[in-house]
């Protein structure tokens, strides 16, 4: 299995922040515009375009421009494989990491 830590831990990294999260949780609903997004906290526009660049950086949201709008959606994809490589990081035991099966303890 390829673990990818690196990328996977830059994600982990921008869903660290609560507000983050909650704008995961916003756009598990569907694709939403900016001052959609807005309107659920209590934080300035440039505020918001910050968090909404962590996100985009590190893949797991999407982005377009539809006139002077930006609308933003989540990257499925990518939103399916950090879910997957958690799963298998405490749930797989064919293809653990230990080096020497015999002292495993996941077996």
């Amino acid at each position: 299995m390829n673990r990818n830590y690196d990328d996977n831990a830059k994600i982990i990294k921008a869903l660290s922040e609560p507000s983050r999260l909650k704008i995961i949780d916003i756009l598990s609903c569907g694709e939403k515009c900016a001052c959609d997004i807005l309107e659920e906290f209590e934080f300035t526009q440039p505020t918001l375009s910050h968090h909404m660049k962590v996100l985009m950086d590190c893949g797991i949201v999407e982005s377009r421009k539809e006139g002077l709008w930006s609308y933003y959606s989540l990257n499925i994809s990518n939103c399916n494989r950090l879910i997957l490589f958690l799963m298998n990081l405490v749930t797989d035991t064919e293809d653990c990491i230990c080096k020497n099966k015999s002292k495993c303890e996941c077996k």
